[in-house]
């Protein structure tokens, strides 16, 4: 992935297209703006826009009646919402809602399936990374189960980390335990011990990552795991 602070010029699996799949996906794209909070789809329902994210980023949740949403994924500019409908189906599976306020691509659902008829590369690329997605959401499901909060939450900043193109990011605490599944008093002692270490700074709902590499050696081997995918398949 590229370094964080610096902005991407396009979305990778864009920019990982041929020269005509490329400017024939780009013609069909508009720029948007999007904002954090705001809810893309939800489960079962159609897919009217598929996104490109560029400086944005978007979480992947599932919801569950009385529970708070789980993360299962996040999707910056490496990737796309709406990838299943590669396979044409055009319903969404889980709830996607934009963590990261920036800039992203978008196109009408209908209109990418008019340009996957017939265009086996461009279909090839996208279940490529529908296979990336689908590591990424088992990868995470194995996470939640057995390892601990402190290396989960390194996991987690790092991913958004990778995403966000800056060194520091708003996050609450309250939001970082809907989003792992765990009471809010073990992020406040997982984020303590992380900032102890001199990994994070984190003040006000607002996280600086200090050092990097630090972080990565505290993370679950999960981070790890769904980089090296990506890089296997797109790299």
């Amino acid at each position: 992935m590229l370094a964080p602070n610096t902005i991407p010029p396009v979305n990778r699996l864009i920019a990982g297209l041929l020269p005509a799949a490329r400017e024939q996906i780009l013609q069909s794209c508009e720029l948007v703006e999007l904002t954090a909070g705001t809810i893309l789809c939800e489960p079962d329902q159609p897919f009217r826009y598929v996104y490109f994210p560029l400086t944005s980023f978007i979480n992947l949740v599932t919801t569950l009646r009385d529970h708070q949403p789980l993360e299962m994924g996040l999707i910056g500019y490496e990737g796309m919402l709406g990838a299943t409908v590669a396979l044409g189906i055009n319903s969404a599976p889980m709830r996607a809602m934009v963590q990261g306020s920036g800039t992203a691509l978008r196109m009408t659902a209908e209109k990418l399936q008019q340009h996957l008829q017939g265009n086996a590369a461009l279909a090839s690329t996208f279940n490529r990374y529908l296979y990336v997605l689908m590591a990424q959401l088992a990868q995470t499901a194995a996470c939640a189960h057995f390892h601990a909060i402190e290396p989960r939450l390194a996991r987690w900043l790092l991913m958004t980390h990778d995403r966000a193109h800056a060194d520091y990011f708003h996050l609450t605490q309250e939001f970082l335990a809907n989003m792992l599944g765990v009471r809010r008093s073990g992020i406040t002692v997982a984020a303590g011990a992380l900032q102890e270490r001199k990994l994070i700074q984190y003040a006000r709902g607002k996280i600086s990552i200090l050092d990097r590499v630090g972080l990565e050696a505290v993370a679950c081997e999960c981070y790890e795991a769904v980089t090296k995918d990506y890089a296997r398949l797109f790299e």
